[in-house]
């Protein structure tokens, strides 16, 4: 039997930070795969916050979820001033 006047102790593991380009690559594959525009159907989550905008196909939708709305929008802005050379 246990004894119910002693404290146990456990350890929760938090998933790892999810990396916002992985996350991006891999709803943009999904959206892709399934015959969606992967840009229009990005955009219209990050306007609306509908997740339905982001096919459940390869675990995509519940992805996309981990990250920030604006996370996804600095890493895409981000990304486009590197490619363009503005950030020199």
């Amino acid at each position: 039997m246990q004894d119910k006047n002693n404290t146990l102790y456990f350890k929760v593991q938090m998933d790892q930070e999810v990396e916002v380009k992985e996350v991006l690559r891999v709803v943009h594959e999904a959206l892709s795969k399934k015959g969606y525009n992967p840009v229009n159907q990005i955009v219209g989550y990050i306007m609306s916050g509908d997740p339905s905008y982001i096919t459940s196909y390869n675990n995509a939708r519940s992805l996309i979820m981990k990250v920030e709305r604006d996370e996804l929008v600095e890493e895409v802005l981000g990304e486009y001033i590197k490619y363009n050379g503005w950030d020199r």
